[in-house]
């Protein structure tokens, strides 16, 4: 039976909105500021343009394939089941990184809290609270998700009344207003270039938008614009914010913990009350990214066990109860919690990066394909999708040589099974990334 078509485009930007989160740069800011030599706006502005290419290419092939709403489809089918595959292992690893960076931030977050107990026990707090919270089924309704996007559009108000009212207090400097976009003493392209790639995260599930279009009325021409929407108001309201935090923290100025850097940014213009608030937020919003993440991460794994891309036995397995398959869950949990003690928030985003960003890259190239090469020899089925896979791929390669390695031997061990369970890619492989079936 089809889904009721009962969303409007106004339904789909909110909802995009709230995948992604307003307070999405917040928890990167420290890192990027760190990378790039302040210009964290610059970067999130870079990101956009890249984002609003692959938005509209996005758009175009959700128009050809309205119920599958994934990369590894259009790759697969457009280009060649092999490299879906591919795309389809490289997003396989974004889901078990968003709960491993979520355990880490959270980790920290809490720290600011109470600073007395380790960081090593935080971890376990939260990454058991995350495989808890799935082992149950304690999944956020939308009532849910929109109390908390109304608690931080709250938060950013006040973080941004209270920004205006300490930078007005501050002794004025030429160009002040200017710097935090550019500042000839300190800018080198190379550096935002790789804050850049680390502020890609900042629009990372704006393409959730893609998977409700069988609910959505006029889907061909909604999904496309909703996802441009969403790319342009998540842009620009991500760059008030951190505009906001380098009009106060001076790029050269070190912080007491960089993960959580916009939280000290916070209790500088509003004190402990806005301290602990903007901490708050972000840590229960991050909480329910983390076990969103882990849920969904379990549910592929299960897509791809049922299907025997990996073992059946152990991938494949449904808790007879709850329906739910529980040892993805727990196996995602262990890797979310010696990932949190190995590697830093930094390094786990730009892993999460290095396969956003082949998912990106492999769907404008499926858009040039289609919709180019296959169709109407127009410019903007030529610029569009060349344009948004020549700045991601940029962004790609401004990655740390660490997170291209390690993420090259992740994506070399996933083909290498592949083509061994497929015979070379000749029989077909499904990436199902739907609830289990009851």
């Amino acid at each position: 039976m089809p889904l009721k078509r009962t969303l409007g485009l106004r339904d789909l930007v909110l909802t995009g909105i709230i995948l992604v989160q307003p307070t999405a740069p917040m928890p990167l800011f420290g890192v990027v500021q760190q990378k790039a030599h302040g210009h964290v706006v610059t970067t999130i502005l870079i990101a956009m343009v890249a984002m609003l290419f692959t938005a509209i290419s996005y758009g175009r092939m959700a128009r050809a394939y309205p119920s599958a709403g994934s990369a590894y489809t259009y790759v697969a089918q457009e280009i060649h089941p092999a490299l879906g595959y591919a795309t389809g292992w490289s997003m396989l690893m974004d889901y078990i990184l968003n709960p491993l960076i979520c355990t880490i931030w959270c980790s920290k977050a809490a720290m600011n809290i109470l600073p007395g107990v380790p960081y090593l026990v935080w971890t376990v707090f939260f990454a058991g609270l995350f495989t808890v919270m799935n082992l149950r089924r304690i999944e956020s309704t939308a009532r849910t998700n929109a109390a908390l996007a109304i608690a931080m559009g709250l938060v950013v108000l006040a973080v941004l009344v209270e920004t205006a009212r300490y930078v007005f207090g501050m002794p004025m400097s030429p160009g002040m207003f200017l710097r935090p976009f550019y500042d000839p003493q300190t800018f080198q392209f190379s550096n935002v270039a790789a804050g850049t790639s680390l502020a890609v995260l900042t629009y990372i599930g704006f393409d959730g938008i893609s998977t409700l279009s069988e609910e959505v009325h006029n889907p061909r021409r909604n999904i496309l614009i909703a996802m441009v929407l969403v790319c342009i108001t998540i842009g620009v309201l991500s760059a008030i914010e951190v505009y906001a935090a380098q009009l106060v923290w001076p790029a050269a100025e070190p912080f007491p913990d960089v993960d959580t850097a916009y939280v000290h940014f916070a209790g500088r213009i509003g004190g402990p009350l806005l301290f602990q608030a903007v901490n708050l937020t972000l840590l229960v919003a991050s909480i329910g990214s983390g076990g969103g993440g882990q849920l969904a991460g379990a549910r592929l794994l299960y897509g791809m066990g049922r299907d025997r891309a990996l073992p059946q036995s152990f991938f494949g397995y449904l808790d007879p109860r709850t329906q739910i398959p529980s040892r993805n869950v727990i196996l995602i949990g262990a890797m979310c919690l010696i990932g949190a003690w190995m590697i830093s928030y930094e390094t786990g985003a730009e892993l999460l990066n290095f396969g956003a960003l082949i998912g990106f890259m492999g769907v404008n190239a499926a858009a040039f394909l289609r919709y180019f090469v296959r169709g109407e020899k127009t410019a903007g089925n030529l610029l569009v999708p060349v344009l948004g896979f020549a700045i991601c791929l940029a962004i790609w390669l401004s990655l740390r040589d660490l997170a291209k390695i390690a993420g090259a031997l992740w994506l070399a061990a996933g083909v290498l099974y592949g083509a061994w369970k497929t015979r070379g890619f000749r029989d077909p492989i499904r990436f199902d990334m739907g609830a289990p079936v009851e």
